[in-house]
């Protein structure tokens, strides 16, 4: 059966409204907690040992918002990295600095994860000389995009993206922001035009006299 979905259409339809709100404030709350813990260190090793700090407990902050959501996260073990799972999407988390996201190919556990979407390319890049079937597995992250400065809101991401990556992660074939995201859901009020016209009984508006003239 052919799909004519698109990468959006295929991630509202996957994941509910509710748990994109929790990994945002989840998100939002680990990083808060990194810096946090992170206070009084020497400034020669504060952005390590905050980037440090971000991954643990935004992993941890993860894996907790993902199971508030029944989103079968996979439990924390080291410093691997948290998964879940909604409807054909795999749920993932990744922390980049603002410009070029290059990080994300760093780690071989994200590659892995990535190659499923294979299946979801075509939605980008049809194929015309087959059938786009719908995806029956693919992969999205939640991108934590932090300020190169300490200087420069060292608690908080400036933005979060949702982010779908091709199958070698070497681009995104969707990404938009969290809170732009989030518009999607909102239901659109159709309107329709009033077709139906009153219209009078015959007669109806004329008044007899007693004498039989119609006034």
């Amino acid at each position: 059966m052919r799909t004519t979905d698109t990468i959006p259409d295929l991630l509202v339809k996957n994941l509910p409204r509710g748990l994109l709100i929790g990994v945002e404030e989840a998100l939002a709350t680990g990083a808060k907690r990194a810096f946090a813990a992170a206070r009084g260190m020497d400034e020669g090793h504060l952005p390590h040992v905050v980037g440090q700090l971000r991954h643990f407990h935004m992993n941890e902050a993860f894996q907790r918002s993902l199971a508030v959501s029944d989103a079968s996260p996979s439990p924390i073990c080291g410093n691997g990295i948290v998964t879940g799972k909604v409807g054909v999407f795999r749920l993932a988390r990744l922390n980049v600095h603002q410009g070029i996201w290059n990080n994300g190919r760093r780690s071989k556990t994200r590659r892995r994860l990535a190659r499923v979407n294979i299946s979801i390319e075509p939605l980008v890049q049809p194929d015309f000389f087959r059938e786009n079937i719908p995806p029956a597995e693919a992969v999205v992250f939640f991108v934590a995009c932090f300020s190169n400065s300490l200087q420069i809101q060292p608690d908080s991401p400036i933005s979060i993206q949702v982010a779908v990556p091709d199958p070698q992660m070497r681009y995104w074939l969707f990404k938009e922001s969290l809170e732009d995201f989030a518009k999607r859901y909102e239901e659109k009020v159709v309107t329709q035009d009033d077709l139906a016209r009153p219209k009078l009984k015959k007669d109806i508006g004329k008044r007899v006299d007693k004498d039989g003239t119609t006034l």
